[in-house]
Order: structure tokens, then C-alpha cells, then sequence
């Protein structure tokens, strides 16, 4: 993958010098040569001095020195193909020279993706080079990386990449995609004659958007923006900003949030995200709870590792911490995501086994919170290039990445594929989304939605409805009883509930939530209050919903509600009669007990004498099994 961006990859430019005394060469015209392309070096200046060395090894076809500096110069660059010609061809005129040097060979070698003629290289650089070199861990860790990458290639995992098409790629470089959970809006970044800037393409009939220019708020005239992360729901884009005014370091991260259809003013998400060092390519959680970025900072394993950082009870980040040498090697480890499962992490690394440049690998969270050691996604995924910045969609079925390997629109393009390997499919996570809007003039509303745990009542994600058009799109929690609760101002709030098993594979939850304005008559079903099977005790998981009702009376300090319990036409009439009574009776002492004055409440029992659904089935007397409140008073 072509390497760009000060904040996709940093690279280091590091070509060896060649003493110029007791040169191999007899030609006045290749030395003169030889001595200007050391010339330009000392200038950076690459492009001219590789023309000057180029000249000299053709003034001079045995000129074993130039042949050298000529692959330093392509390696400096990042250009291993033409870095092991150069090598080639100066070995070639003597194998046992400069055997320092046999380390450059060699690795151009791995990173052009011939492995067995690399192993041998290092195998010999290895044999003839002395303890003290500073490439000899390097060497060994190359060698593992020849072995794992033969081995690969025999087994090569299903990947068929597919070009996201002329609407999002262009002849410019684009990369770093976000998506949100529904994948029907792509935000990435484009590379126009060295400027970053971000582009949106949206899904309309499952066939991709002319992608546009985001915002002038988030893309600023003057500085580079990129390596971009966008919330599950698409309201919050965090991404890299290097170099600005209002930058700690060389690189800082930042926050935007929508606001209708426009973006607000980035923040800089500040200390202790934020230093000195470089900060860059955020990952949020599904839950908005933690992020996971790249950073140099000390205390780290090695040039760049991946942090993480929670925000706490006051709506700070904490301050970060290293993911750790599970995760963290003295290489590189960058471009960080984490998948909407909040188990599965993917990121890019040279520091662990794989094909030799940068791999994907993924990381799982076991279930005393500990990462598990990378695997890596295997060959052609990985290659001898770098591999960075993959993502995948909430469903695990669907990956997108950027590269310049294929027959694409130019530079580096946008590409999907699906992922068949089980071993590197996250765990499957669906989602909710829908509209939220006043029940009377069907106008949207700017809603807060809350998921909470049924069983502990703990908010597991926090949102709000799109002010312009009122929807709303949230990850759904695995393995837990949740309830979907979704408020705003001077409206009776709305509930759902959900099993573990209510959400079929593939088939989102999609929900329209008509509000109530608070009018004295309207009511609302409390769809998350729970009692045993023919009792009135409250089970724990009605607490969710209680503490909601509680907060709503809290804030609304005039209502006064009528609190109706109903049951299902099983037993008899005066059974229902008082089961009814009694569990309405325990939600009025639940408020009660919890501050709410008496004068403000009233409880009742219908039984079974009000059905809303059809009792000859178990859902119809599920819904049958209700509580309601009415509002009585404002």
C-alpha cells in the first residue's frame, strides 16, 4: 500500500552513507557523478541524486558503491522494487562486500515478496555482520516473517476486493473509510496535491453517491485533516488535525459533532488525549465510551503504539493507557478500530509476524478484559506491502480498506470485500434506527434515546435524534436484556423492549416513536415494568423503566399521572381484578418510596377487562399484560 499522510504513516528517511575513499571505480565521469548524488543526499534532495547515481552506474556498470548509495536512495523513498535491482546488481559484482549492507538487500527483497532468496540474505547477513549491529533482532524477526509468509501464501484465506466505483474514487488518492452502522454513509479522506481534505458518499438504493466535499468547518484552507473515525450514528466525527493553532503537538485529535445537517466547529479533545507528541488515528467505541488512537508519547513499546482512554461520570477522558505488549511491539503499531462489538480490534503492525511490512491483525477481548494475542488476517489480505486502516461494518460480513494494488481510478482507492474466514469475522452486532417525531404534527424531534441494561438498569449507550429529520441509529448490545427509551422535553417519554434473540440475523431493528405532548388524558404503556408470574413483586428489571418514570416527574414537578395496571384473561375476573390493583399499587410505592409526593399519583386495577391485543396468543396476552399512566393533571 502506498504510504502518505502525516497522519496515516510517518516515515523515516535513512539512507547510509559510503565512504568515498578508495572507490571501485576507474571512470572520471561515474566518480563525478557519484560525488553530486552525495551532494543532493545531504540536500534531501532524492529525485536528483538517484538521476546522478543512475548515470553513474551506467558510465560505470561495475561500480559496486553507486549500485549501493542507488538502493539506499530508492529505499529512502519507499521504492523496494527498484531498491533490489540496485542491490542486485551491486552484489552481484561482488557477494561478499560491504557485509553490512546485506541487511538493505535483504529486506528489499522480503518487502518485494521474494521470501526464500530474503531468508537466505539475512541467514548471511546474520553470519558475517557483528554482535553490536543495530539490525541484528531486525534480521531475526525478518526471518520469522520469510517463514510465516511461505506458509501463508500455500494457504490463502477467500478475499475478492471489490473497487467502491467512479462516484467515491477518483484519480486522487482516497482512503480511510468510515461508515456508519446502517453503511449508508461513507466519510473518507481525499488527497488533492498534497492537501487532505473529507468527502461523504451516501448509500441511496444500495448503489453509492457522487461522494462531496464534507464541510469547510472540518477540512480548514491552510492544514491537513485526516485519519478519521465517525460514530456508529454518524453524529460525531473525530479525527487528526497536525500542525494547527490550536494543536498541543505535532498532531492532535479532535471532535465535531453534527448539529442538523452541518458540522459544528471541531474541538480539540485536549490533555490527557492531547500532548506534545503525536496524536492521531482516533477509534471510538460503539458506546461512545472509549477511544483508541496512536500516539508516540513515552511510556510506550516502541515508535508508535495504540493507547485507549474512558471517559468518566463528568464526560472527561481519562487519562489514556498503553493497550500493552499484547498488543504493542518496539515496531509500529497504528491505524487502530474497534468493532461495534467493543470485542474485536483490528489494527496494523511490523512488529509481529506476518509478510514483512505493515499487517492487519486482529485482537480479541477476553472475558476478564484481557487482549488476546494477535492473529494475523492471513495472505492476500496481507501482502509484502503495507496494509492499513481496515474496517468492518456492524455485521462482520463486510470489510472496506484502500490500496493502490489494483486496477483502480488512480493512486490509492476505496475497496470492499467480504469476509468468509470465520476465524477473522468479529462477533455479529446489529442495529436500531428510526425516527422520532410528534405523534400530533408529525414534525421530527431532537430525542434523546438511552439503551439501558434491563438487568443492572446502567445506560449502555446515550444518543440523540437528528434535530432535522428525527432519526436516530444505535448499536444493539449482545447477550442482554436492553430496553430502548427515547425522551424530549414537554412529550411523555416512549419504551421497548428487547431480548438477546428478538433481533433476527441481517434484519435491523427499525423503529417509528410518535412523542405525546404532556396533555392531561394522553397515556403511554410502560413497556419495561416486569412482575412475576401471577404476583405483584417488581423483578430488578423494571428498574430501568422506574428510574425513567421517576426522572420524568422529577423534571415535569406539576404532572400528576394515574398509574393503571392490566392483566390477560387468564384466572378469574376478581383474580385479575386484584393482581391488576396490587401491581400498580407497587409502582405507586416504588415513587413513593423515592421522593414523589402522594398527591401527584393515583393507582388502579382494570384486570382483564381492557385488552389492547388478542388473548389467544401468547403475544397478544404478553401485551395484554401491561402498565399504563395517564396523564391527570399538567
Amino acid at each position: 500500500m502506498k504510504k502518505l499522510l502525516l497522519v496515516f504513516f510517518v516515515l523515516w528517511i535513512n539512507a547510509p552513507c559510503i565512504a568515498q575513499t578508495q572507490l571501485n571505480t576507474t571512470s572520471k565521469a561515474a566518480l563525478k557523478n557519484y560525488r553530486i548524488a552525495n551532494s543532493y543526499l545531504d540536500q534531501n534532495n532524492i529525485r536528483l541524486a538517484i538521476i546522478e547515481l543512475n548515470e553513474a552506474t551506467e558510465n560505470d556498470p561495475n561500480f559496486i558503491e553507486a549500485f549501493l548509495l542507488l538502493g539506499d536512495a530508492y529505499r529512502s523513498v519507499i521504492n523496494y522494487d527498484d531498491a533490489f535491482i540496485a542491490y542486485q546488481k551491486a552484489y552481484a559484482i561482488n557477494p561478499n562486500y560491504a557485509p553490512e549492507r546485506t541487511f538493505f538487500y535483504a529486506e528489499a527483497a522480503l518487502k518485494t515478496g521474494k521470501y526464500a532468496l530474503a531468508k537466505t540474505l539475512f541467514i548471511k547477513y546474520l553470519d558475517n555482520v557483528t554482535v553490536s549491529s543495530n539490525n541484528i533482532a531486525k534480521a531475526k524477526k525478518y526471518i520469522k516473517d520469510c517463514d510465516f509468509s511461505q506458509v501463508a501464501i500455500k494457504n490463502p484465506v477467500k478475499f475478492k476486493p471489490v473497487n467502491m466505483g467512479a462516484a467515491v474514487n477518483s484519480v486522487h488518492d482516497e482512503y480511510m473509510a468510515a461508515v456508519t452502522a446502517d453503511e449508508s454513509k461513507l466519510i473518507f479522506t481525499r488527497q488533492i496535491d498534497f492537501k487532505e481534505d473529507f468527502y461523504q458518499s451516501d448509500k441511496i438504493n444500495n448503489t453509492w453517491n457522487e461522494a462531496q466535499f464534507l464541510s469547510p468547518v472540518l477540512s480548514t484552507a491552510d492544514y491537513n485533516e485526516g485519519a478519521q473515525c465517525i460514530s456508529p450514528d454518524g453524529q460525531y466525527l473525530f479525527f487528526t488535525g497536525c500542525n494547527r493553532p490550536d494543536g498541543f503537538g505535532r498532531c492532535d485529535i479532535f471532535i465535531s459533532k453534527k448539529d442538523g445537517n452541518n458540522w459544528l466547529v471541531p474541538k480539540n479533545l485536549g490533555f490527557p488525549i492531547n500532548t506534545r507528541n503525536w496524536e492521531s488515528q482516533p477509534s471510538i467505541s460503539a458506546d461512545g465510551r472509549t477511544i483508541y488512537f496512536v500516539s508516540d508519547r513515552k511510556g510506550g513499546f516502541g515508535g508508535y503504539d495504540i493507547w485507549e482512554s474512558e471517559l468518566d461520570s463528568t464526560g472527561s477522558w481519562g487519562i489514556p493507557t498503553n493497550l500493552g505488549p499484547t498488543i504493542n511491539t518496539p515496531y509500529d503499531d497504528m491505524t487502530p478500530f474497534i468493532h461495534p462489538d467493543n470485542k474485536t480490534l483490528y489494527f496494523s503492525s511490523d512488529g509481529w509476524i506476518g509478510l514483512g511490512s505493515k499487517d492487519i491483525f486482529l485482537s480479541r477481548l477476553s472475558e476478564n478484559n484481557k487482549w488476546g494475542l494477535p492473529e494475523n488476517l492471513g495472505y492476500p489480505i496481507n501482502t509484502f506491502n503495507d496494509e492499513a486502516g481496515l474496517i468492518i461494518n456492524p455485521s462482520g460480513d463486510t470489510a472496506y480498506f484502500s490500496s493502490n494494488q489494483f486496477a483502480g481510478f488512480g493512486g490509492l482507492d476505496l475497496y470492499h470485500f467480504d469476509i468468509e474466514a470465520k476465524k477473522i469475522k468479529p462477533i455479529y452486532t446489529n442495529y436500531v434506527k428510526g425516527k422520532v417525531y410528534d405523534a400530533k404534527t408529525k414534525l421530527p424531534l431532537e430525542a434523546e434515546i438511552q439503551i439501558l441494561d434491563l438487568k443492572t438498569g446502567d445506560i449502555l449507550l446515550h444518543s440523540y435524534a437528528n434535530k432535522m429529520d428525527g432519526s436516530f441509529l444505535d448499536i444493539l448490545p449482545q447477550g442482554t436484556e436492553f430496553a430502548l427509551i427515547a425522551s424530549a422535553n414537554g412529550y411523555l417519554f416512549f419504551s421497548e423492549s428487547f431480548e438477546p434473540t428478538y433481533h433476527k440475523l441481517n434484519e435491523p431493528v427499525e423503529l417509528d416513536i410518535p412523542l405525546q405532548m404532556i396533555e392531561v388524558g394522553k397515556n403511554v404503556v410502560l413497556k419495561n415494568i416486569y412482575f412475576e408470574n401471577n404476583k405483584y413483586n417488581l423483578k430488578p428489571q423494571s428498574k430501568a423503566e422506574l428510574q425513567k418514570l421517576f426522572v420524568f416527574l422529577g423534571l415535569n414537578p406539576t404532572v400528576k399521572i394515574d398509574i393503571e395496571g392490566f392483566t390477560d384473561n387468564i384466572g378469574n375476573n376478581e383474580q385479575n381484578q386484584l393482581l391488576s390493583e396490587n401491581r400498580s399499587k407497587s409502582v405507586y410505592q416504588y415513587l413513593i418510596n423515592n421522593g414523589i409526593k402522594p398527591n401527584r399519583l393515583h393507582y388502579r386495577g382494570f384486570g382483564a377487562s381492557k385488552p389492547i391485543a388478542d388473548n389467544s396468543t401468547e403475544l397478544g396476552k404478553a401485551s395484554n399484560r401491561r402498565t399504563e399512566i395517564v396523564i391527570k393533571g399538567k
